[in-house]
């Protein structure tokens, strides 16, 4: 009779356990959606700009092999934790380009990048301008685009550098 009344409770606590998990993901799903709400998919819009070296930067219409376009911000504490991954991948792809997002005048964000040691190529997008074509509302917001010159994956928040390396791979093939 114990055994009966014992595994009542430890089912009751197990359905507790997936109810709570299974509305954690539906929260996430749901943030998550809400933020990727105006990004763009399909064909990539047009970018173009100059990085903060002063090197003209145009992300081509079908370009050779899948390109990383990250959007990011030197305001933004999880754009900070996540430049190492993205530098990582900038120096084994030279297809990455990155626009820091309402940063402020080139100058101050070219200190930033001088502070912080980055070596990627940044286009600073002081207004917002690129941010707005791409419907990037939240950063760090990274793009991969195809061979084609479509969109294949679309990512807000941190991701990890093998999640990117995985998702350029992908695009690739």
């Amino acid at each position: 009779m114990t055994g009966e009344t014992g595994s009542k409770p430890r089912k009751s606590k197990w359905r507790s356990i997936a109810m709570e998990a299974l509305l954690f993901v539906a929260v996430v799903v749901a943030i998550r959606t809400w933020q990727q709400r105006d990004m763009v998919s399909g064909a990539a819009p047009a970018l173009q700009g100059a990085t903060l070296a002063g090197q003209p930067y145009a992300l081509p219409a079908h370009p050779d092999r899948p390109v990383l376009v990250h959007f990011w911000a030197t305001w933004c504490p999880v754009c900070s934790a996540e430049q190492d991954s993205i530098a990582a991948i900038a120096r084994d792809n030279p297809n990455v380009v990155t626009i820091a997002m309402q940063s402020g005048k080139p100058e101050e964000v070219a200190r930033y990048a001088r502070e912080q040691g980055i070596a990627f190529p940044v286009i600073n997008d002081p207004h917002g301008r690129l941010a707005a074509a791409w419907g990037v509302h939240a950063v760090p917001a990274s793009f991969i685009v195809a061979p084609d010159g479509q969109i294949r994956f679309v990512e807000v928040g941190y991701t990890t550098g093998l999640g990117l390396e995985l998702r350029l791979w992908l695009a690739g093939i």
